[in-house]
């Protein structure tokens, strides 16, 4: 496994809109289409946050979608998780972990980066211990609707 994280473009959007979680499971994540939209105009929470939307490829196979967003002034994490997603084709695999592995690698390089945050739906609980076993702790509160969990860096 060689996983890559390369930016949604013209030539590779229309491969990563294809990307499907299981059935059961699709009301965990918004879909890569919503996703590649929302990163067109960020959000502001204690400022803005700038979003930026990845593919995951093994190789030159795209298996998943990462979209993590930055906000170096916020006072409780800079950096936050709002998609991570496997296609189902390629679960139970490993790749979620090596795409939150590289991910994680490239937040703890920048010095700005204290805290990462991460949200996911209370009964993911596939979410729930990957995270965690990332390092990841949950404050015990919901951030709209979703169970918050916090990484600290530094």
């Amino acid at each position: 496994m060689s996983i890559s994280l390369r930016p949604v473009t013209a030539e590779n959007w229309r491969a990563l809109i294809k990307l499907k979680v299981r059935e059961d499971q699709s009301h965990f994540v918004a879909s890569n289409l919503y996703s590649i939209a929302q990163a067109q105009f960020g959000f502001d929470d204690e400022g803005h946050w700038d979003l930026f939307p990845f593919g995951a490829y093994d190789g030159e196979k795209p298996v998943g979608f990462l979209m993590y967003c930055f906000n170096f002034n916020h006072s409780r994490y800079q950096a936050f998780i709002l998609r991570l997603m496997v296609d189902e084709k390629f679960q139970g695999k490993g790749y979620g972990r090596e795409i939150m592995t590289l991910t994680l690698g490239r937040f703890r390089a920048d010095e700005r980066i204290k805290s990462v945050g991460i949200s996911y739906e209370p009964e993911n609980e596939g979410a729930r211990k990957l995270y965690a076993s990332l390092g990841f702790v949950e404050p015990g509160e919901l951030l709209e609707g979703e169970t918050l969990a916090v990484l600290n860096l530094r």
